[in-house]
C-alpha cells in the first residue's frame, strides 16, 4: 500500500479542496483536529503530515511538536492562511518542519513540495533499513570470527 499523506485543517473547506486536488496522486488521509490526526497517525503508515498552524485547541506547531518524537521520520510541512514570522521560526525550530506555506495553495506547486516529501521519506526509510542490515551483518561476522 502507498504511503499516506496527512492533512490536518479545522476548515472542512479546506479539507475537501486538498483531498479534491490530490487524491488522484497520493493516498489522502484528512482530519479536522490534531486528536484526529493523531488517531490516523496510530493506525495508517504516514510519509508526510501538512497542518494548519492556526486550529482550536492546538496550533499546528504544537501538534508537530507533540508527535516528533513517536514518529521522527515523517515529513512535515506547515501551511497557513497568515504569514507569521514567530510561526515560521518556532516551526523551524521546534516542530522541524520541512516547508512552509502560505494558504491559498498553488496544487502544481504543493503537489511538488509532496512528493519531494515523499522522496525524503523513503529515502530516510531506506537507509534506516539499510543500517539495521548492516547493524546484523556485522554482528554475524562478529560471532562468526570469534568460533
Amino acid at each position: 500500500m502507498q504511503v499516506g499523506i496527512l492533512y490536518v485543517d479545522d476548515e472542512v473547506n479546506n479539507l475537501n479542496s486538498f483531498k479534491a486536488a490530490f487524491r488522484r496522486y497520493f493516498n489522502i488521509f484528512t482530519a479536522q483536529s490534531a486528536r484526529e490526526g493523531r488517531k490516523i497517525l496510530e493506525a495508517e503508515e504516514i510519509g508526510v503530515i501538512i497542518t494548519d498552524q492556526r486550529m482550536p485547541g492546538e496550533t499546528g506547531i504544537e501538534f508537530l511538536e507533540s508527535i516528533l518524537p513517536i514518529y521522527p521520520d515523517t515529513i512535515r510541512i506547515l501551511l497557513t492562511g497568515f504569514s507569521d514570522i514567530n510561526a515560521v521560526m518556532g516551526a523551524i525550530n521546534r516542530g522541524q518542519v520541512y516547508k512552509y506555506l502560505v494558504k491559498p495553495w498553488q496544487d502544481d506547486e504543493l503537489k511538488m513540495y509532496i512528493e519531494n516529501a515523499l522522496e525524503l521519506y523513503n529515502l530516510r526509510k531506506d537507509n534506516k533499513d539499510l543500517a539495521h542490515k548492516l547493524m546484523v551483518a556485522n554482528m554475524e561476522l562478529s560471532n562468526l570470527t570469534k568460533k
